[in-house]
């Protein structure tokens, strides 16, 4: 990445959450375990079912930035866990670790790839527009999962 290119630059810090994001590895490091599928009362989702759907959506939205044989999700049914709880502790933990990956990946792309090219099986979207869409997406669920947790914890 050239050092000249501010507006790569600020995708990168956006996607990695810097600034006034909240940090998606201060949310789920040490997230108790026996919290994870609990769910708040009237809230929607369990921390289970944000991180999943997070992963998941994250995934998606990278495979159809660099995929020409991308397969279209259905939504909602795609994009969210079944359970309420993680299977278990190691689950939870390749989630994460999946989600982290994922990241990593997409900043590479946005690193390296051209941000304004249409992406050839697309209708009209750009890779600046994948990522943005990642960040913004990350970031709001981010913030979920940050107030579930700290609502279980008993710190909200």
């Amino acid at each position: 990445m050239a050092q000249s290119d501010p507006l790569r630059k600020h995708l990168l810090d956006v996607l990695r959450m810097e600034g006034a994001h909240a940090d998606f590895d201060a949310t789920v490091e040490g997230f108790p375990s026996k919290l994870r599928g609990k769910k708040i009362a009237g809230a929607p989702h369990t921390a289970w079912q944000l991180l999943e759907h997070m992963r998941i959506a994250q995934e998606d939205i990278l495979d159809f930035s660099r995929n020409p044989d991308y397969q279209e999700k259905k939504f909602p049914d795609d994009y969210w866990p079944a359970t309420e709880a993680p299977p278990s502790d190691a689950a939870w933990d390749q989630s994460v670790d999946q989600f982290r990956k994922d990241l990593k990946a997409m900043e590479d792309l946005v690193s390296t790839g051209d941000l304004m090219a249409r992406i050839p099986h697309g209708t009209g979207q750009t890779l600046l527009r994948e990522a943005l869409l990642v960040a913004d997406h990350n970031s709001y669920h981010v913030g979920q999962l940050m107030f579930v947790r700290r609502t279980l914890e008993g710190k909200g």
